[in-house]
């Protein structure tokens, strides 16, 4: 069975990013399971980087910390739902993702060969016409499921600015019924 992990990384709730990874989401089998979390809504302390201290282990994750962890290990399919801010993924993912060089580094939890295989996607929406801005965020992610050995879904783009303006976006809809196909 799949298990699709929806990370929100969105300031606002319902967004036009969060908009669009919900009509892609409509498409899935009923089989796979689907969980969504709203990373503005977790108390996520900020990255210290301790790789150089004593013997560079980092503890095993606490609160939504350990949320995020486990949920992140129980995808089959994790999906980074971000929009574009300044060219690349929101701050509240930045973090998120930092958090990943931790656990990296947590003791017994092979947290790198744990996410090997599993599929990354990234969706997000841009204010900007030129799909070519959001190079640099689909650039990260890729990047990143590359280095982990995660196999490369693709990031579905869709054109928003202001609350709703997503629903005008007809080709991005339209990408979306057909995304995690």
């Amino acid at each position: 069975m799949s298990t699709y992990v929806f990370i929100l990384g969105s300031a606002r709730p319902g967004g036009n990013t969060e908009t669009l990874a919900r009509a892609a989401a409509e498409q899935l089998p009923p089989t796979a399971e689907q969980r969504w979390l709203r990373l503005g809504e977790l108390s996520l302390p900020r990255f210290g980087d301790v790789r150089h201290v004593g013997d560079g282990a980092y503890p095993e994750p606490e609160g939504d910390l350990r949320t995020l962890f486990d949920a992140t290990l129980a995808a089959t399919d994790l999906v980074i739902a971000s929009p574009l801010y300044w060219y690349s993924v929101s701050a509240d993912t930045k973090t998120y993702l930092d958090h990943w060089s931790g656990w990296l580094r947590v003791p017994g939890a092979d947290f790198r060969a744990r996410m090997a295989g599993k599929r990354l996607w990234g969706v997000s929406a841009l204010a900007d016409k030129d799909p070519a801005r959001a190079d640099p965020l689909v650039g990260t992610l890729r990047t990143i499921a590359d280095y982990l050995r995660m196999d490369w879904g693709g990031v579905l783009l869709g054109n928003g600015s202001k609350p709703g303006d997503i629903a005008a976006d007809a080709a991005a809809l339209r990408a979306a019924k057909s995304f995690f196909g």
